[in-house]
């Protein structure tokens, strides 16, 4: 985008955009736009960085293996 030094060139430049964007399909509009939610990192990362998203991670996993732990404890105990 160009440096902006008038109003004058503010008013077109914002008119060229608002005739760009009529004269687009709605169509190709709707693509782009899901296109370009569907390249955007989760919400998570954008806002806090991966350290939230690490802990996350490690939660799920560490969640995971105590209830296969249990599950494991449980049927030893069944088989004694």
């Amino acid at each position: 985008m160009a440096k902006i030094k008038g109003a004058n060139e503010l008013a077109k430049y914002m008119t060229e955009q608002f005739v760009t964007y009529m004269e687009t399909p709605k169509e190709q509009r709707k693509q782009t736009r899901s296109s370009a939610k569907a390249l955007r990192e989760p919400w998570l990362t954008r806002w806090f960085g991966w350290g939230p998203a690490s802990l996350m991670i490690w939660w799920k996993i560490r969640a995971e293996r105590q209830s296969t732990s249990a599950i494991k404890r449980a049927k030893t105990q069944q088989e004694l």
